[in-house]
């Protein structure tokens, strides 16, 4: 009785391994998990990650309405999509899909080796007919003059054949590419790999922001979750600089001018802007955003071109004086808009604090009687021109803003990158390579010789099909005459 009740206990414990070794083998399950994976992905390009709430919830305003918005925010943000990559369910599932690929090629890795490691053997007689590609006909000629010519069409086809010898002719058998069978698990173990190689930059990586004022130095950058991250260097903002369309408000691009600083030393000079990142010492600098830092910051830089040509660069204030050279005039900034429109009336006003349009005004003096005034805009050459024929240019508005900088450092990339590399050499494989097997049997009777062929190939046994009829098409056309024969057959 006890015996029996040790076996009853030992064939459930059986059981429930081969039934999780069963799901875990599932490709059904594979598929599942993939679409799964893909589907959180798109949600973690729609919402964005680590990002402040407002943005956010901006999003699920236009997707739920202004009454919904907030509870599906905090629904999304209590489930870990604010930061889904690093949730512990994202985790999860990486892993059971690793799993799930480890099992499937462990339960079908057996089965291949036997017919990889198999080797090649002559076909019987009767097997001939009843392969994925068939083919006879009958040539006139000796039996020692065909054996030449087949073993230079199995040759151009790339096979190395045996020989076996018949009683009343000889067999050609070989094969190729057997081991292209394990191309697919390849591509397996390269998935882990990747999936390794995330991982190893979620958990170990950094991703976070920083934001530096126009000619200020920091090095530190602010995690998603709101902690302080010192580089090992110090970043510093020389000059930023904002380009548009035309005369429009829309930004054709922003570049950062940044120097790399350590222990007081430069080490790099470099601009960065959108898609052209720096990188520096593993982490990888990328131009994210921009803004003002508020009224009365910056200094303003102008080009004073005097009537003969000769012009200089000189930083000011507003509320400065400058004299214009070669010219008894003299010039006071007055004012200074980031961006400066005009109303119906005429009448100038700022619309936004963001350096879209701007401009100074500024009055012009001949000792102490007032000659005239006006608005000069950085963007519109047209306002520089001073009536007695000199220039004043509004280049820039140096440190008026900042830059914002998203900040990364994936130590797993480089596994990734090798798991990707090495997995299209899997792909390249599984796609263009295909285990090939061949016979090729010769009965000489009576100065003629009955050729029959039987070939297979796992993949693409089309290709390999024409291939064969062009490598012995020569010797069909040049001394042989076609026999009603299967050209090809499922199996």
């Amino acid at each position: 009785m006890m015996n029996q009740g040790m076996t009853d206990k030992t064939r459930d414990k059986t059981s429930i391994v081969n039934t999780i070794w069963g799901l875990f083998s599932s490709v059904r399950l594979a598929v599942i998990l993939i679409a799964m994976i893909a589907l959180l992905s798109i949600v973690g390009t729609l919402i964005e990650q680590g990002a402040e709430p407002e943005k956010n919830v901006i999003l699920f305003k236009k997707i739920f309405g202004d009454a919904l918005a907030p509870a599906a925010y905090r629904i999304s943000e209590s489930l870990g999509f604010m930061d889904m990559y690093s949730s512990w369910w994202f985790l999860a599932l990486l892993a059971l899909l690793a799993t799930n690929l480890i099992i499937c090629s462990l339960d079908r890795l057996p089965g291949i080796r036997r017919i990889v490691s198999k080797p090649m053997e002559p076909l019987k007689e009767d097997g001939f007919g009843h392969h994925g590609i068939n083919k006879q006909f009958v040539c006139n000629g000796s039996l020692t003059d065909i054996r030449v010519k087949v073993v230079t069409a199995l040759r151009q086809l790339g096979f190395h054949p045996s020989e076996f010898a018949l009683e009343r002719g000889v067999q050609y058998y070989a094969q190729k590419w057997q081991h292209a069978r394990y191309a697919v698990y390849v591509i397996h173990l390269n998935i882990i790999v990747i999936l390794v190689g995330a991982v190893v930059g979620i958990q170990f990586g950094f991703h976070g922001f920083m934001k530096i004022d126009e000619g200020q130095t920091t090095d530190t950058a602010i995690s998603r979750k709101g902690e302080e991250h010192h580089l090992g260097f110090s970043i510093r903002c020389d000059d930023f600089n904002v380009q548009f369309y035309g005369d429009t408000d829309m930004p054709k691009t922003y570049l950062s001018f940044l120097t790399v600083l350590e222990n007081g030393k430069e080490m790099l000079k470099t601009s960065i802007e959108v898609n052209r990142p720096m990188s520096y010492k593993g982490y990888t600098f990328y131009q994210a955003s921009y803004g003002p830092l508020g009224e009365g910051s910056g200094v303003l830089v102008l080009r004073v071109t005097s009537k003969d040509g000769k012009s200089e660069v000189i930083s000011k204030n507003v509320g400065d004086v400058l004299n214009i050279q070669g010219s008894a005039l003299e010039a006071k900034i007055m004012a200074f808009s980031p961006a400066l429109a005009f109303n119906k009336e005429e009448k100038a006003y700022t619309y936004t604090d963001m350096l879209n349009n701007p401009a100074i005004y500024v009055v012009f003096r001949e000792g102490r009687t007032e000659k005239y005034g006006g608005w000069i805009f950085k963007r519109y050459p047209k306002s520089w021109n001073i009536p007695d024929g000199s220039k004043l240019e509004l280049i820039d508005n140096w440190g008026y803003q900042y830059t914002g900088i998203q900040v990364r450092k994936d130590p797993g990339v480089w596994i990734v990158y090798l798991g990707c590399i090495c997995m299209t050499l899997g792909l390249y494989f599984a796609f263009f390579l295909s285990h090939k097997k061949i016979w090729v049997l010769l009965v000489g009777d009576k100065g003629k010789v009955d050729i029959k062929i039987a070939a297979s190939a796992h993949k693409n046994r089309g290709a390999f099909d024409t291939s064969i009829d062009k490598a012995f098409g020569p010797l069909r056309d040049q001394i042989g005459r076609d026999q009603p024969a299967a050209n090809t057959k499922g199996g």
